[in-house]
């Protein structure tokens, strides 16, 4: 972190604590010019205003805590690069690998700084390691059938997929794919989802507005359209027929698109991106990239293979 945002933080940080003493001592004091326990002068319905003080116990409590709040920024990291009296790192040094947090951990060990959350990780491995190697060592199709791994599947999904395919693994317009129907883009196999998650996926769709221009563009989408049964504008469809041997390379001339490339079907009604008249022209105008990115070193291999049973379910 930069020298600015050190000192961006720290002066925020130490300010409100301060500022939260000097507010706390401002409404101890006694300004009313009365004295305490005596009548305001005010009375409503039998009620009569008292000059009371702030409670003792609340006042002592508010004490506690800012005192408490300069020890904790003394001990731990949380003012800019300030890593605490400890040396603890924030978790905005990064995201470590696995391969980068083992290695870490073992460095901890010999330093005799194993935490209580190192030791977590530790017990979690000893316990469960097991059984995800016996899960790895099953088809992705058979285990698929096992309810206990569909529920450990399950929670990892919900844990680093949901984000973007959602909670239900039915996806959004925007690049990330329905996961619940048939429609596979690589293929659905359980070889093919594993192969998925571990190398992750790069899709690309150039723009063709430098190619065919805003013209073409639109016969093109018209015929596109009308690959999936859509009303469109005939003469248009029939003129984008010819331009669509430039797409005809990775979708098919019957663009019913190609799993080797990712490139998907055109003549459903599934659209990645939207299939409205406006979505596809986008598409076609601008191109697309859509990145999958590879779990392996955040996962590792054998919950990638219990992952890969929990969305092959889903749609068999």
């Amino acid at each position: 972190m930069s020298m600015f945002w050190t000192i961006w933080i720290s002066v925020i940080t130490l300010g409100s604590i301060i500022g939260c003493y000097f507010l706390l001592r401002w409404c101890l004091a006694n300004n009313t010019g009365v004295k305490e326990g005596e009548s305001m002068g005010h009375e409503f319905d039998g009620i009569i205003e008292i000059n009371n003080p702030l409670p003792k116990w609340w006042t002592y409590l508010f004490y506690i805590v800012i005192v408490w709040g300069f020890v904790y920024l003394l001990l731990y990291p949380g003012l800019g690069a300030w890593q605490g009296l400890f040396g603890w790192k924030s978790s905005n040094q990064g995201i470590l690998t696995l391969e980068e947090s083992a290695q870490a951990r073992i460095e901890a060990k010999e330093q005799g700084k194993l935490v209580q959350y190192d030791r977590e990780l530790d017990f979690a491995a000893e316990r469960f390691d097991p059984i995800f190697a016996e899960y790895a060592k099953v088809p992705v199709e058979e285990l698929a059938t096992n309810e206990e791994a569909i529920k450990v599947g399950q929670r990892l999904f919900l844990q680093n997929c949901a984000q973007c395919h959602g909670s239900d693994a039915g996806g959004q317009n925007g690049g990330f794919p329905n996961l619940t129907d048939n429609d596979w883009l690589y293929g659905g196999s359980g070889a093919k989802i594993k192969e998925t998650l571990l190398l992750g996926r790069q899709g690309v769709m150039p723009g063709w507005i430098d190619s065919f221009g805003e013209q073409g563009v639109d016969e093109v989408v018209a015929y596109t359209l009308s690959l999936s049964g859509r009303d469109v504008d005939q003469g248009l469809a029939d003129r984008g027929k010819a331009r669509f041997a430039a797409c005809a390379a990775c979708h098919g001339m019957d663009g019913k698109g190609n799993q080797m490339l990712g490139a998907p079907n055109l003549t459903d009604q599934i659209w990645l991106y939207g299939g409205s008249t406006r979505a596809v022209t986008e598409t076609l105008t601008y191109g697309r990239n859509g990145v999958m990115p590879s779990f392996k070193k955040t996962l590792g291999e054998d919950k990638i293979h219990v992952v890969s049973a929990y969305v092959y379910s889903l749609s068999n």
